[in-house]
């Protein structure tokens, strides 16, 4: 007697694809877990970030913060996560003709990554910071040590 084995369709959580920081991480090798090419990697990327980024794209995509890649030996809260992503649809064709494979997926979220306005050093925060902020500066009120 065969036994049938029910596939779950590619619609299903299960069967959508795992995009790890690591994967994109510029201050990792590729025997470290690096997939893309270190001129293309960014350095330390998020889960959350590459989440924000495939989700603004119109992708199906998941954040799953507990997770962590078995070659990640960065045991650090800020640098775990992963992103699902639904990369087929049920009949079989692309979700996105944009990306038709994983890795033009990764290519994307690289280049979008530096892009984001948490990643850019922004003017204003800078110059208030160098000014000095006026009030109890300089050496006025210092004194000599005897």
């Amino acid at each position: 007697m065969a036994v049938q084995y029910k596939t779950k369709p590619p619609s299903d959580e299960c069967k959508w694809i795992c995009i790890y920081p690591l994967y994109m991480n510029s201050r990792k090798t590729i025997a470290q877990g690096r997939r893309v090419s270190k001129n293309k990697a960014v350095d330390s990327p998020t889960a959350q970030e590459i989440f924000d980024i495939l989700s603004n794209a119109g992708m199906k995509a998941k954040l799953e913060k507990q997770k962590m890649h078995p070659l990640d030996s960065n045991r650090d809260a800020n640098s775990q996560g992963r992103v699902r992503v639904q990369l087929r649809n049920d009949d079989g064709s692309l979700y996105d003709q944009k990306f038709p494979t994983r890795m033009s997926l990764m290519l994307y979220a690289c280049e979008m990554v530096p892009k984001l306005k948490s990643r850019q050093v922004g003017s204003g925060i800078t110059s208030q910071s160098s000014s000095g902020g006026g009030i109890g500066g300089g050496k006025a009120n210092k004194k000599k040590k005897r």
